[in-house]
């Protein structure tokens, strides 16, 4: 029996930052980890690789260039599979490295095999040397998610597909089909649509990402328009087969048959909990997967902590990072503060959504009296030289104090764009500190203080 101040099941993310700070106090960490390759679903099949291909496209794509050398402009002909993977593997095999390294500096123990609790401090770890036990004085559930199945939609792997396994696709459809309105299905229709590819969107609610500013969503929506997309809202998946020429049907609640080369089934995520063996130390979740939590990420066993996308939402791997980092301070009575209101949303559309703070409708319904500002990418002489002509950017602020109330972007770059608004969000700034700071010209940054300018002047 192995004995350790900290147990982290889990090296994604939340599990990576929550070992290194226990082992930054000084504490014997243990990471365990069921996969071969560390870093969880953030690094080997969701995030990192995700985001990787979206580059990918953009630059095989000749996406932007488009707007100087015409619309038939393609860095590379006929893109393939192949040359998309081709990036990813590359980012993915060194950010792994990264991960280990920074275990291994901070001495963290990793420990390969499947986890479970035998009891609420001690988990039996399972690999193919045979099993070993260990105990924790305190642990820490960090194990992510997994696709949602439904038996209605027979994953095959090759043309009827969940979101990891998007890279195994032997081909790029030519048509495709995407269940499911939420950021995995949005990002990967408007990649492919990029790609020239003629993208379905089926999705039972009335708009799409239903917690981002609606404004924001309307542009998106109309831009994937405008790449030919077709958007099948309010509508739901009742069967999906697999047809004898290759094909795939998705047949619709409301009659309709939609046939196209692929299908990715993006609704929902699953708890990664079903080997834990949760009810062994006291613990339950919901039929979700999901680990009910408090503020400081406790569970019902006051020693055991969860994590990242186990806890359900906003499943951002940023916060989930974040929550890592606190559960492990709060364990072992570390001075640390976070502010949940102050966390970053970037939805990596084609072009990104990020954002920070309230939205309109949020505002209207708490009878906040507020004013906006927008700034247009097009009128912004950065956006005119890089191509990225089609974003906005939005400040919503106190009509009476002045205060930063949100910021919201749409357009590319649009996630690092928003570290500027998020640190006067944070501050409890004013709008005016846009109108009085300097930015460097030409950059999108100059959106701020053409933003600030036109809310003020609706003031007046």
């Amino acid at each position: 029996m192995q004995p350790y101040d900290l147990i982290v099941i889990g090296s994604g993310p939340g599990g990576q930052r929550a070992a290194i700070q226990g082992a930054k106090a000084g504490k014997r960490v243990a990471v365990i980890e069921r996969q071969a390759s560390i870093g969880g679903v953030c690094i080997n099949t969701g995030t990192i690789p995700s985001k990787t291909m979206r580059e990918a496209v953009l630059h095989l794509s000749g996406f932007y260039d488009k707007n100087f050398y015409g619309t038939n402009y393609n860095s590379k002909e006929a893109c393939t599979m192949a040359d998309l993977n081709f990036r990813v593997q590359h980012v993915v095999e060194n950010e792994v490295g990264v991960i280990q390294s920074q275990l291994q500096r901070n001495g963290v123990t990793l420990i390969h095999g499947t986890g479970r609790f035998t009891d609420a401090h001690h988990i039996r770890v399972d690999n193919a040397n045979g099993f070993g036990e260990f105990e924790g004085d305190y642990i820490i559930i960090a194990t992510g998610t997994k696709p949602a199945t439904n038996p209605k939609v027979p994953i095959n792997g090759r043309n009827i597909i969940n979101s990891d396994q998007i890279l195994s696709m032997p081909q790029i459809p030519r048509t495709f089909i995407v269940v499911g309105g939420g950021v995995i299905g949005v990002e990967y229709a408007c990649m492919f649509a990029t790609l020239g590819v003629r993208v379905i969107i089926i999705e039972k609610r009335p708009r799409l990402l239903e917690f981002a500013d609606t404004e924001m969503v309307e542009a998106l929506t109309y831009h994937m328009r405008d790449q030919r997309a077709t958007l099948r809202l309010s509508e739901e998946v009742e069967s999906v087969e697999e047809l004898p020429d290759g094909k795939v049907a998705a047949n619709l609640v409301s009659k309709k048959r939609i046939i196209a080369d692929g299908l990715l089934y993006a609704v929902g995520r699953q708890g990664n909990v079903d080997k834990l063996d949760l009810s062994a130390a006291g613990i339950e979740c919901d039929d979700r997967g999901r680990i009910k939590v408090d503020a400081d990420y406790r569970t019902s066993q006051p020693h055991i902590f969860a994590v990242g996308d186990v806890i359900g939402f906003p499943s951002l791997a940023s916060v989930s990072m974040e929550q890592g980092r606190i559960a492990s301070a709060r364990a072992f009575n570390l001075p640390v503060k976070t502010d949940p209101e102050g966390y970053p949303y970037g939805i990596y559309t084609i072009p990104q959504i990020s954002f920070i703070g309230k939205t309109e409708e949020q505002l209207t319904d708490e009878d906040v009296p507020y004013e906006v500002g927008v700034a247009y990418y097009r009128e912004i002489a950065r956006g005119q030289i890089s191509g990225h002509t089609n974003g906005r950017l939005k400040l919503l602020f106190h009509r009476e104090t002045l205060e930063l109330l949100g910021v919201h972007i749409f357009g590319e770059d649009a996630a690092e764009l928003l570290h500027i608004g998020q640190a006067v969000f944070t501050l409890k700034g004013k709008v005016t500190y846009f109108i009085n700071t300097v930015f460097n010209y030409p950059t999108l940054a100059e959106c701020y203080k053409t933003a600030a300018f036109n809310g003020l002047n609706r003031l007046s």
